[in-house]
């Protein structure tokens, strides 16, 4: 009676620990994607304290350093501490599965580490690293599935694994003989996968609630679905940016300016307030084009104007090889406007300034056609 009586006070312990540490992983969790990394860093590394045989804590302490590259790409800086954690991920778990090769944390979070590994490898257009990191990850993951088939998590590898697989090929022709390496992708059953994961997963959720948000806005041209997941993860996580510009571009293309316009000034106020990554340059760019865009439209000149110019100032400093869409659209914009106001002198400068940037989407052929009409107009005899 004592003995099982013991053994039951044992097992609820731990059931107790377990259940703990899986609360501290979702709290932490919830940190890294609501853009408070400090927080999410003091209890991942409780957590290395803590569990220091538990691949967790290292693992999404990697995931911080994701999150900062994720929130200003054109910024390397945190590549190399990124790429060193993750090894720390896969060295842990190895040394984990010498013992125990049938470790399913360890083979869930090795392979993990390794498909983020080739994420930012794909990002710094390192195609052919990122495919071996692909090839290296996809049957570390598949054994964990296969010893614990109810790991709906594991699911995230496999939907990203066989969406991208089917539609990167046909998006990049040039990665195209990479892929007669790999097993065919099926781009169906890994919108399936990334549902369930969506749905049910236990710390992948939300990175499935991304990527089917991305790949519905990107490839599907699914923009009402797209929305259903930005509108969950943005009200989840009102301090991550990314989610609030993704929000916002998905609005502009549902046609719906208002509330784009809404969501985008909410930006920029956050960025005054010196919420961590609004201020940085790419989404504060974009959030002042479509502000002006609305504004324009809505036929406020003067404060359409204000945030053109700011969009173009900020293209001035990120734009390094050739002028951007948001730099050259802008300035046929405020071409348009100066019209609108009767300044006609204005209106053929800025078009000129347009002809000595690159074209693009005919943007040549728009100013050398307003240019010749609004000359025509200026020597009108009076």
């Amino acid at each position: 009676m004592t003995l099982k009586f013991f053994s039951f006070i044992i097992l609820l312990t731990s059931s107790i620990f377990s259940q703990s540490l899986d609360e501290k992983i979702e709290t932490g969790i919830r940190h890294i994607y609501n853009i408070e990394f400090e927080k999410a860093e003091k209890i991942f590394r409780e957590i290395l304290a803590d569990y220091p045989e538990n691949p967790s804590g290292r693992f999404f302490l990697a995931m911080v350093d994701w999150w900062k590259i994720l929130l200003d790409l054109d910024n390397e800086s945190y590549d190399q501490i990124f790429f060193q954690k993750i090894e720390d991920v896969i060295f842990h778990c190895n040394q984990i599965l010498k013992k125990d090769k049938k470790n399913v944390d360890a083979l869930f979070f090795k392979g993990g580490a390794i498909g983020f590994r080739g994420r930012l490898r794909a990002l710094r257009d390192s195609w052919l690293k990122a495919a071996d990191d692909g090839r290296e990850a996809l049957p570390i993951v598949e054994y964990a599935s296969k010893l614990n088939p109810d790991n709906q998590d594991v699911q995230l590898g496999f939907g990203i694994y066989n969406y991208y697989a089917s539609v990167i090929p046909d998006q990049y022709p040039y990665i195209k003989p990479l892929m007669i390496f790999f097993p065919k992708g099926d781009k169906q059953k890994g919108i399936e996968q990334l549902k369930r994961t969506a749905e049910q997963g236990k710390y992948a959720k939300y990175e499935a609630q991304y990527f089917l948000m991305t790949l519905y806005f990107n490839y599907e041209k699914d923009f009402p679905a797209a929305l259903n997941y930005a509108q969950n993860l943005t009200n989840l996580f009102p301090r991550n940016p990314s989610f609030q510009r993704w929000l916002g571009r998905i609005y502009v293309r549902l046609g719906n300016w208002k509330i784009a316009d809404s969501v985008f000034s909410n930006y920029i106020q956050k960025a005054d307030s010196n919420f961590y990554g609004f201020n940085f340059p790419f989404g504060l760019r974009e959030s002042n084009y479509y502000v002006a865009v609305h504004l324009k439209n809505e036929q406020l000149f003067d404060s359409s104007k204000y945030h053109f110019e700011k969009c173009i100032e900020i293209s001035k400093q990120i734009d390094k090889e050739e002028e951007s869409g948001f730099m050259i659209n802008s300035f046929i914009y405020l071409a348009q406007i100066a019209e609108e106001k009767g300044e006609i002198n204005n209106s053929i400068e800025y078009y000129r300034k347009v002809l000595r940037m690159r074209d693009w989407n005919n943007s040549h052929q728009l100013a050398e056609v307003n240019i010749q009409r609004l000359e025509s107009l200026v020597n009108l005899p009076r």
